[in-house]
Parts: structure tokens; C-alpha cells; sequence
């Protein structure tokens, strides 16, 4: 009998996605559905006004990956910014598209290929229920609250919906939203590509023309999101897929594939997590260094994952010292969510507005929180991501799926920004080389290098209290700047994974640093 598994970052999320696939749905109906709840039930997190990354693998097939990232506004103008950098709130960081929507049609259309898609009343049944008769606010909408509300350029439609008469909402407190009730129908009735060539473009442009952002009509009706290759590495465990650009998937391939050349059976965990933090800075640098729009690579990204490159870069790294680390930080907040359908078809999925809240502007009447992804731009001329028109800023996101060796097929990721790639390897690591079992290898204690949020000039190596015990002395040898941060602290990200075995065995886990669930059983149409 098939099984199928749905795990996501909030509880409500995942029964949307687990009602579809119990219903006979495939993972990619079950995708957006969870998608539009999620948007509702965690706003500060993700949102439709923001962006998203696909990699969906039918059984015995090559994954395919979907691009949804909305490009620069094309009247979008570097001169017309008198700061040293790019606004993060307010009107004028509305700068970039929204995509995700996109991604949801061409992931259906997709879909169409080989099964009739649910129809999109179904989709959002779930998501304008919440909507309409509201949602227990969880403690990390507080916590996001508690960092931005009070102290950012937020519009009066956001204040209307997201607090209290200007107060932070308290955890237990019922949130609704029913412009975005209203909006959902209106998809459902005249497709997604309203969005972007209808009514619901039309709103959204009007607002924007009367705002400081640049986006304008054109920005709506030239959007499209578009099947890509991923990025793939192969190490002695597995065959490794990701995002290309502009998408840090790059650097989460270089750190398992950097580890991979490297990794001795023998090592300790402090060896452990000391090789997989100094795989990180080499990979770091490089996106640093290269990760942009397509259009403005210089060399393909793939080239690093070639043999000579990985092993000069292994020859940087020391097994007994770590090298210093001031490095420039991206942050970033998103959800990621993993699906298993009854056919096999697996779906790994990111969703974002980039920093907590977006923008911090809602557009009037409609309920949707715009995304600040414009930040990721430059106003330095000299910079690869230097702001032009019509431009895909460098993304975080980056959704992962592996292929291993024995057959086992697995899509895991996380929230977090700059710790999306040192989480997924931390995940991966603890799966397949500590062959921990899933839920465990999701919920061990983690590491962070680099930024919190708030934080953008902290360097340390944040590591959770019970990985000190074991690993903080032997870090600390090697010269790491080790930090003691809580147990099951949430700047570690909310990662999820689920697993396919060749005998049809399903497994998933959800984050205990989350409001998430995860849900594996036989499917009722197996």
C-alpha cells in the first residue's frame, strides 16, 4: 500500500496539505493548498505578496525546479535612492514583484500533465476559512511582532489587521483577515493569473501608483514564473538537487559536497560540526562572490560542484583550526514545507517575503503583505547586484531534495536566511552519515554562524546549550567563537524533512522550534 506525508512549519498547514493528499490529491494540489494556508497563519513569515521556489520529483523521473521570483520593478531607478542603502520598510521597499502565485499556476500546470489538478475552490477552502472566523496568533508572531511592529514604517492597513490599536497581539489572540478571503475567491473564480493580467492586478497596481514604489502595471502583466534545471551535486551518499541562481542553493551543495570529500567515519562531533562550519565559510564566499540575477553571472555556478573545484576549495580548510570569519550576512525568514503524494511525486517548497512582516505594507483591501526582497539589491555601481530594472535580487531561498544511494528518496529544508544552508546540512548530516532517525536529525541541537536577527554585525558561532556539552570544548581548540544560545532556540530555523524507503515506507518530521506538524500513513487509495 502507498503512503503519503505532509510536513510543514505550522500545524494548520500541514492538516490543509494532509487533508488533499488524504483526499486523493497529488503533493503539488496539496502544495498550494498549504502554501495559501500558510500565508494566513504565519504572515510574518511568508505571505502571496512574496516569492517561491519549487523542486517537484515525480517517481523514477529527474526533479524539475520552479523559479517564482518576482524581478526588480522596470522603472526601478538606483538614482532615485539618497541612502547609503536600499530601504527595508515602507512603501519605497516595495520594489520587487511578487512571484509565488505564479509558481502555484505553473506548478498546476505542470501537474496537468499527467493528473487533473483539484480545482481551486478546494485549494482554498482551508486558507479563506482562516481568513474569515481567524487563528490562534502563535508566540512567533509575537516574537516577530515584539522586533518590527513597533519601531518600522508599517501602513495603517497592516496595523488594521496584524495588531491590536498599534498593540502587539498576544499569543491565544484570534487574528482574521477578510480582505485576503475576499481576494482567494477572486482567484478562485477567474484563475491565478488574475494576479497578474486581472482584477487583482489592478487593485495592486492602482496602490502602488499612488505609493513611493516603483512598481507599476507593466511589472504585473510582464510577470511569469518558469521551469529551471537544479543544480546538482553527487557525493559517496547521494545525488544532491537544488535552486541555481539567483538562489543560494549553490552554497548549500558546496557544504555537503565539501563535507562529503572530507568526512572520516572516526570524527567526533565537535570534527563534525567543525568541518561542516568551515565547509560553510568556503561556500559562503563564493555566493558572496557570485550569486546574483542569471543574467548577470559572469560563469556558471554548476562549475564549482566540478571535482578540481571542490577538492581546491577542501584544501582551504584545516581539520585542526578555523578560519576568521568577518562575513557579510543575508538574512532572511520563510516557511518550507515537504509533500509525499500516493503516486510518489514528492515536492520540496520555500515561501517568503524575506524579513519578518516584509515591507510592512498591506495593500488595501486585499489583506496581502508585499515582500521587502528588494533589500537583497545594491546602490553600488560595482556591485554584481546592483540595482536595475527588471532584475531577480539574490535569493536565500533555496529548497532541497536528495536522492540516496539506497534508494531512499528525501526532501528536507528550512526557514532562516543565512541559516538555511548550514541547517540543511546539519540535517542531512545527522540523517545520512549519523543515521539518526528522521525526527531526530530535525530536532538535534543546532549551530548558526554568523548573523541573528537584529544582529547584522555578529560573527559567532551560535550553538544551542546541549551541543556545547559535547562539542563547545573541541570548537573552541580550534579557535571557533563559540556562543551558548538556548536549546531549541528558533533563530536555528524551522526545518522539516520527509522520506520515501523503496518499500514504500513514508517518514516525516516537523521542527520542535516551530509551530509545525508532520503527518506519514497509507494512503486510503493505495
Amino acid at each position: 500500500m502507498n503512503q503519503i506525508g505532509f510536513t510543514a512549519p505550522h500545524h494548520l498547514a500541514s492538516q490543509t496539505g494532509m487533508k488533499i493528499l488524504r483526499q486523493g490529491g497529488s503533493a503539488i494540489d496539496a502544495m498550494v493548498a498549504a502554501a495559501a494556508s500558510i500565508a494566513v497563519v504565519y504572515p510574518h513569515m511568508n505571505s502571496i505578496g512574496g516569492d517561491s521556489f519549487w523542486l517537484i520529483q515525480k517517481q523514477g523521473e529527474p526533479p524539475i525546479a520552479i523559479d517564482a521570483c518576482g524581478r526588480s520593478a522596470q522603472s526601478a531607478n538606483p538614482d532615485d535612492y539618497q541612502t547609503p542603502t536600499l530601504p527595508s520598510r515602507g512603501e519605497a521597499a516595495c520594489i520587487c514583484q511578487a512571484g509565488t502565485v505564479s509558481g502555484w499556476q505553473l506548478a498546476r500546470e505542470y501537474l496537468a500533465g499527467w493528473r487533473q489538478p483539484i480545482t481551486l475552490d478546494d485549494v482554498f477552502q482551508d486558507a479563506i476559512s482562516y481568513c474569515e472566523k481567524g487563528f490562534p496568533v502563535t508566540q512567533s508572531f509575537v516574537r516577530a511582532s515584539d522586533k518590527t511592529v513597533s519601531n518600522s514604517d508599517f501602513n495603517q492597513a497592516f496595523k488594521d489587521i496584524y495588531t491590536a490599536k498599534g498593540r502587539v497581539l498576544a499569543a491565544g489572540d484570534n487574528l482574521a483577515n477578510p480582505d485576503l478571503a475576499e481576494l482567494f475567491r477572486q482567484l478562485s473564480r477567474a484563475g491565478l493569473n488574475d494576479f497578474y493580467q486581472g482584477k487583482t492586478a489592478d487593485l495592486i497596481s492602482r496602490f502602488f501608483k499612488d505609493s513611493d514604489s516603483p512598481l507599476a502595471a507593466i511589472d504585473f502583466s510582464s510577470h511569469k514564473a518558469s521551469l529551471v534545471s537544479p543544480l546538482t551535486a553527487t557525493t559517496s551518499r547521494a545525488t544532491l538537487y537544488n535552486l541555481p541562481a539567483p538562489t543560494q542553493g549553490i552554497a548549500s551543495l558546496l557544504i555537503l559536497a565539501i563535507y562529503d570529500r572530507l568526512y572520516d567515519s572516526s570524527w567526533s562531533e565537535a570534527d563534525q560540526v567543525h568541518h561542516l562550519v568551515e565547509a560553510t565559510k568556503q561556500a559562503f564566499q563564493i555566493r558572496n562572490r557570485y550569486l546574483a540575477d542569471p543574467a548577470e553571472l559572469e560563469l556558471s555556478l554548476a562549475s564549482f560542484l566540478q571535482d578540481d573545484k571542490l577538492d581546491e576549495l577542501c584544501r582551504q580548510i584545516s581539520s585542526t583550526s578555523s578560519l576568521p570569519w568577518p562575513n557579510q550576512a543575508l538574512p532572511g525568514d520563510t516557511v518550507w514545507m515537504g509533500a509525499i503524494d500516493d503516486e510518489g511525486t514528492m515536492v520540496s517548497f520555500i515561501q517568503s517575503i524575506y524579513w519578518e512582516f516584509g515591507s510592512g505594507i498591506v495593500v488595501p483591501e486585499t489583506g496581502i503583505i508585499w515582500n521587502n526582497r528588494g533589500v537583497s539589491f545594491s546602490l553600488n555601481s560595482d556591485d554584481i547586484n546592483y540595482l536595475r530594472p527588471g532584475r531577480k535580487p539574490a535569493h536565500t531561498l533555496n529548497p532541497a531534495l536528495a536522492i540516496l544511494n539506497d534508494g531512499r528518496r528525501l526532501v528536507y529544508g528550512t526557514m532562516g536566511g543565512e541559516g538555511q544552508p548550514q541547517t540543511q546540512a546539519a540535517v542531512f548530516n545527522r540523517y545520512v552519515y549519523q543515521q539518526k532517525t528522521l525526527e531526530d536529525a530535525v530536532a538535534s541541537p543546532r549551530w548558526l554562524l554568523g548573523r541573528t536577527w537584529g544582529d547584522n554585525n555578529s560573527h559567532s558561532l551560535k550553538l544551542e546549550a546541549a551541543l556545547v556539552q559535547v562539542a563547545g570544548a573541541g570548537l573552541k581548540q580550534r579557535g571557533h567563537e563559540v556562543e551558548i544560545v538556548p536549546n531549541c532556540n528558533e533563530m536555528m530555523g524551522h526545518a522539516g524533512a520527509v522520506v520515501i524507503y523503496p518499500n514504500k515506507d513514508v517518514f516525516a518530521a516537523t521542527d520542535p522550534r516551530s509551530d509545525g506538524a508532520a503527518f506519514s500513513e497509507a494512503s486510503s487509495r493505495g
